[in-house]
């Protein structure tokens, strides 16, 4: 299973989806009971003599959202919002909105923050993760251009427009915009987000920016760098540079298990399967929990005619990865 480098995520898809359903028994308590209570009482009095202070609103809603008392502390971002209305109080407002299922009273209140506060990245950005979360993904791309039209070079809007077009499967589209980002600013997180576009597409521009990349002080990610590099080689059958470029990611981090599996898959690729298995086998050894280092270990195990060995590493891949449908084939190809 490759890997492939989005190292930023901005799309909140699925947006701490189990908060939305904690409507614990404690929010049917009244509200002037809670509120009356350990540890809002302080705050609540504070508010009856000061009903005019902003902050005591806020620090109170962020005290309620810590405790799960989300519908309580809504109003109360309300009020601080009606009181003072400033960006970051909107956004805060927004993330509440959205953890008491109300995205078309999130989405009004960003629609009218981004009128008045154009320039702000962090309300277009946010506008278009809720349009992701609720399914209008066109929404959401359209917002992006939007923001574009506005701020054409910022490559965050490009690089972020990439990323939900990556997710979204469209490839092309992701791949011309994530050029456009690194075009306007070459750095380390949408270049990798570019290369692994390349890579997964088998496009040879792949090893272009990963060697632009390396020639960066960029030793965070270099062996990430090198792994797609290697990866790309492998899978276009250049195996000798797929070899060195895996034994490059191995010696800079033995641990880097994704390296030697890659490089055993080459190694089996080329039906050197006892290369193949020692290979396999100090992945298993570095990182005990990884499916496919013992799925790999038993298609050696299998070639080689060890047919009861490679049926007890199916086994212990299946078990580490239940949807393992590979690993299962395998077992049931083996009990017949």
């Amino acid at each position: 299973m490759k890997r492939w480098f989005f190292l930023k995520s901005f799309l909140l898809i699925g947006l701490l989806c189990w908060l939305c359903s904690c409507n614990s028994k404690k929010e049917k308590e009244s509200p002037e009971k809670v509120l009356g209570s350990q540890p809002y009482a302080g705050l609540t009095d504070s508010i009856k003599r000061f009903p005019q202070n902003q902050d005591l609103y806020l620090e109170r809603a962020v005290l309620l959202s810590q405790n799960n008392r989300h519908e309580l502390a809504m109003s109360d971002y309300k009020k601080a919002w009606e009181l003072k209305p400033e960006e970051h109080i909107a956004l805060q407002y927004v993330s509440n909105l959205m953890l008491v299922n109300r995205p078309a009273s999130a989405v009004d209140l960003l629609k009218e923050c981004i009128a008045k506060w154009p320039a702000n990245p962090d309300l277009h950005r946010r506008l278009s993760e809720i349009y992701t979360q609720v399914g209008e993904t066109k929404k959401a791309i359209d917002q992006y251009d939007e923001w574009a039209q506005q701020d054409s070079t910022n490559f965050e809007i490009w690089y972020e427009k990439g990323v939900l077009l990556a997710q979204l499967k469209d490839t092309p589209a992701a791949i011309t915009a994530l050029e456009h980002s690194y075009r306007i600013a070459p750095i380390n997180y949408n270049g990798l987000a570019l290369a692994s576009l390349y890579g997964a597409t088998l496009n040879p521009k792949v090893i272009t920016i990963c060697d632009q990349l390396l020639r960066k002080d960029t030793s965070d990610i270099t062996n990430d760098v090198l792994y797609l590099k290697g990866s790309y080689y492998s899978d276009t059958k250049q195996y000798d540079k797929a070899i060195h470029t895996f034994n490059e990611c191995i010696s800079r981090d033995w641990k880097f298990t994704d390296a030697y599996i890659e490089k055993g898959i080459v190694l089996h690729d080329l039906k050197k399967y006892d290369s193949a298995l020692k290979v396999f086998t100090t992945a298993a050894t570095v990182t005990n929990t990884s499916p496919d280092a013992w799925y790999w270990m038993a298609r050696c195990y299998e070639v080689l005619g060890k047919k009861d060995l490679a049926l007890v590493n199916y086994e212990r891949a299946l078990a580490l990865d239940k949807d393992f449908e590979e690993a299962r084939e395998g077992i049931k190809r083996l009990k017949k």
